[in-house]
């Protein structure tokens, strides 16, 4: 005898925590999606508590590894401020040699630094600049 499923999980949508724009996983939508899987699954076949168990494993790693990400990006960034607070008051060459000016302010953008010269212009921090 074959047994079908007929009921849709409705009331089993995953929530997960975001960030802005960007979805990241947490432990409540695993914990939704696993109960949707139990409440789901063919009674005469049910899923092994090992393949449960490595789902959770992988989830784990996967939920350090953007906890990493994350103290790892706000790392650079105060990497990236301490830069800046060493180029205010100094001279700036582009790579080029065109445009040469005294550093007023540095904004932080996207993890760069753009500074902003005496003349009213901005450069980029970049590779291959000189300050002095």
């Amino acid at each position: 005898m074959e047994v079908t499923n007929n009921t849709t999980a409705a009331n089993s949508q995953p929530t997960s925590s975001t960030t802005g724009a960007a979805k990241t996983p947490d432990y409540e939508a695993f914990l939704t999606l696993l109960v949707a899987q139990l409440k789901n699954q063919d009674p005469t076949n049910p899923t092994d508590s090992g393949e449960y168990l490595s789902q959770l494993a992988s989830f784990s790693s996967v939920e350090q590894q953007i906890q990493s990400n994350t103290k790892l990006d706000s790392i650079i960034q105060s990497n990236l401020l301490g830069q800046a607070g060493s180029v205010i008051g100094r001279t700036v060459t582009s790579i080029d040699g065109s445009q040469t000016g005294v550093v007023i302010s540095v904004k932080l953008v996207s993890n760069s630094l753009i500074a902003n010269l005496d003349d009213g212009t901005s450069m980029p921090i970049t590779e291959g600049i000189v300050i002095k």
